[in-house]
């Protein structure tokens, strides 16, 4: 059997450490058996350690288990740094290995599909770079910011958006959304690797932006409750207009002291004031005791339902307001994750006992939004995209590109709700 000889087994360990995985795990995924004379680990220390040469099959599995390309594997040395680029900020707060991994492998991915859509729109000749990207600084000011946003989406911050709770977060999302991509701006749901045993928990990241000037992305942990969508968009807005590449993590756990917990912080007070303006806190409430967590959960519960927006939202708000104290903000914090949490065990369990619900192409075209799949499919009809390259850009097999272009095509380029809990 071929084995790959000139295969670097310094890259194999670096390789399987960058992806989190120990040498009992990497070996149960490479599919390495045990043996009379040696166990599956030993084997693949033998690897490791340049006593024996993968097979050239084994070659590929490690690729798709350590989710890097093959050549990778021929480098004479592991990379110095990361791939998350120099212009990525760095995760709010210590993760995992296998968090961080996982994160690094869709930053590649991400970046990698980013790069091909910039290309196509590089060759259509009317394509402009967009003024608003790296626009802005800081020193501005948040309420510039918002205006300079919210000017350009064509959106309204004051205009009072009373809904129903159950459909409000998910309304106020879907037309952020539209107007966001309508200015050249695309915006992805994404939360894990293809399958939902590499979920990356909105712990690790709430979202990330990746500030070009042809094709900006913004990536929404789709991990995340429904009703944080829009604070994490216009947060992600925010880094667009500021020109700023990166990720970006909860609310509440910003070091403010910090260079980046600055930009983060004002972000966040971007989103806060874009999504629930000042003009919603005239007066505090008579009724609202700061030091009172339920006093405090009722009033953030009213407003969360008037704007449509959720209430770990209006909670960082009004505490930033300094109508509730800190010790109230972060049992407000913690309770509102625990109760998404047990919402998010919930779905999971109501979906193992039921069949049905949206098809695979519709969930798609929501995660993966309407400006993408319309650079696909336009440029794809004018042959200057080949099917294999539309599925990388895509995030799927060959075989579901036309498929999925044709579920935009039937549904006119409407994005349902949300399709999950």
């Amino acid at each position: 059997m071929a084995r790959a000889e000139n295969v670097n087994p310094v890259i194999l360990v670096w390789a399987r450490e960058s992806a989190g995985l120990s040498l009992e795990e990497a070996a149960e995924r490479l599919g390495i058996t045990s043996s009379e004379r040696s166990s599956a680990v030993e084997k693949l220390g033998e690897i490791e350690a340049g006593a024996k040469f993968p097979t050239r099959n084994q070659l590929t599995r490690f690729a798709q288990v350590y989710r890097r390309p093959l050549i990778t594997f021929y480098m004479k040395q592991p990379p110095r740094k990361g791939e998350r680029g120099e212009d990525f900020r760095t995760l709010p707060a210590a993760v995992s290995n296998r968090d961080s991994a996982n994160l690094d492998a869709l930053l590649r991915d991400i970046r990698a599909r980013q790069e091909m859509v910039k290309s196509l729109l590089e060759d259509e000749e009317e394509t402009r770079p967009l003024p608003f990207v790296g626009s802005a600084n800081v020193n501005q000011g948040v309420e510039a910011l918002v205006k300079s946003i919210a000017a350009k989406i064509g959106f309204d911050p004051d205009t009072q958006r009373r809904r129903s709770p159950n459909t409000g977060a998910d309304d106020l999302f879907r037309e952020l959304r539209l107007r966001t991509e309508a200015i050249g701006v695309f915006v992805l749901l994404v939360g894990d690797l293809g399958s939902h045993h590499s979920a990356i928990s909105e712990t690790v990241f709430r979202g990330f932006a990746i500030a070009d000037e042809i094709a900006p992305f913004i990536i929404i942990n789709d991990q995340d409750a429904r009703s944080a969508r829009s604070f994490t968009l216009i947060h992600e807005l925010a880094h667009i207009w500021l020109g700023q590449t990166g990720i970006s993590g909860t609310a509440d756990k910003v070091e403010p002291a910090t260079p980046h917990g600055r930009i983060e912080q004002f972000c966040n007070d971007v989103a806060g004031e874009f999504l629930l303006p000042s003009s919603a806190f005239q007066q505090k409430p008579r009724e609202l005791d700061g030091d009172t967590k339920e006093a405090a959960s009722h009033i953030i519960t009213q407003l969360a339902q008037r704007w449509g927006v959720s209430e770990p939202m209006v909670a960082y708000r009004i505490h930033r307001l300094g109508w509730i104290s800190a010790n109230v903000y972060r049992e407000l914090a913690s309770d509102y994750a625990a109760r998404w949490n047990a919402l998010k065990e919930r779905t999971k369990e109501k979906a193992r006992e039921t069949e049905g619900g949206p098809s695979y192409y519709t969930v798609k075209q929501f995660k993966l939004g309407n400006a993408l799949i319309d650079v696909v499919r336009r440029t794809l009809r004018e042959n200057l995209l080949s099917h294999t390259k539309a599925a990388k850009v895509l995030g799927v097999k060959p075989n579901s590109v036309e498929p999925l272009l044709r579920n935009l095509e039937r549904s006119r380029g409407a994005l349902i709700p949300d399709l999950r809990g």
